[in-house]
């Protein structure tokens, strides 16, 4: 399990590398020197269980809005910075507690150096970052085009830089939009570096796609004991980020916490409008801390039986249905108020 050789890095109040509990991080799109849009998003995706933020600095009004935001939020805030290197600064004067740069975009090694310089007086960890979008120019000629060996050796010529500047309080990144390449990639630099990975299938896409793309890429990852930290990029609202991050970290069994609901595909024997229940016991269960599997199924064939295997269910009939308790039919119930009885199970669970 490489995850459990890899550096421990510091980040605000939490920690990862060296076999700790893989976080999730998710990015703003609100303009970050909107403080109370900005703050008001982080405090969404907290609750929705959001570990790590990062936010955008593309201007000084960015930077300097991080000390108001820092102030409203109670998860660590990363600053995602590039080409400017005074914006580095900046944004740690600010109070971020990590700072994420492509050492290739910041400039000369003087620049770099000032932005290493403040990190470590301060403590501040740094992402060095790599994008198959960014790859040095001199990489892509070597390779012929981008490759995951080009990734990986940017990612650790770059970390050699900063390295070289006497400071290794460092994550990598190595993200690409093409999957098998990202998958590549990551298996050929966990053997190269100790520090902890930032793993993500960047620019994936919409909802749907991007959902699919990141699944794929992050479960073989994932799977094979690399990364410590996760992102899932979607074109969207960053909530749905978290959301996924969590059922594929749940699906891997890296996390237990939450709420698990699984329902049938539904066939020509489903006799309730399982559907909309689905869409309605999801809707039930956002704001619910609990850590229980619910099933929701919709005919008698596999229905009873899903749901004794998990902490509670509901299976569906001829317009009625039943509610499985900890694996015992405790009671049939009208199909119009399946959804009230499990509430109230839900909001009276022990």
């Amino acid at each position: 399990m490489y995850r459990n050789k890899t550096k421990v890095v510091k980040i605000g109040n939490k920690v990862i590398g060296g076999g700790n509990p893989i976080l999730i991080q998710s990015m703003t799109n609100t303009k970050t020197d909107d403080v109370t849009g900005t703050v008001e998003q982080i405090n969404r995706l907290t609750k929705a269980g959001c570990d790590i933020i990062r936010c955008a600095v593309p201007n000084i009004q960015a930077a300097e809005a991080l000390k108001d935001i820092k102030r409203q939020i109670n998860i660590p805030l990363v600053a995602d910075i590039h080409f400017d290197y005074r914006l580095a600064i900046a944004a740690m004067e600010n109070g971020a507690d990590k700072i994420r740069i492509n050492p290739g975009n910041i400039g000369s090694d003087e620049r770099l150096k000032a932005v290493v310089d403040v990190a470590r007086e301060r403590g501040i960890p740094i992402r060095v970052g790599v994008n198959s979008g960014s790859l040095e120019k001199d990489l892509i000629a070597k390779y012929g085009r981008v490759t995951a060996e080009g990734l990986v050796e940017s990612a650790l010529n770059n970390v050699k830089r900063v390295e070289d500047m006497g400071y290794d309080n460092l994550v990598i990144s190595i993200k690409s939009s093409d999957v098998m390449m990202c998958i590549r990639a990551h298996e050929l630099i966990a053997k190269e570096s100790h520090y902890p990975l930032h793993v993500g299938i960047t620019e994936a896409g919409t909802i749907n796609a991007g959902n699919i793309k990141s699944s794929v890429g992050l479960g073989i990852i994932l799977y094979q004991g690399i990364g410590d930290t996760i992102r899932v990029s979607l074109t969207g609202n960053p909530v749905e980020e978290v959301k996924s991050a969590r059922i594929i970290l749940r699906t891997l069994g890296y996390r237990t916490d939450g709420i698990d609901v699984v329902s049938c595909p539904t066939c020509g024997r489903t006799q309730i409008d399982l559907i909309k229940l689905v869409g309605e016991v999801e809707e039930l269960v956002e704001d619910l801390d609990l850590n229980i599997k619910i099933a929701v199924m919709g005919c008698v064939v596999n229905g009873p039986g899903e749901s004794r295997e998990a902490d509670i269910g509901i299976a569906g009939g001829n317009g009625v249905g039943v509610l499985i308790k900890k694996g015992e039919i405790i009671r049939k119930v009208p199909e119009d108020h399946l959804l009230d009885a499990l509430r109230d199970e839900l909001l009276n669970w022990e």
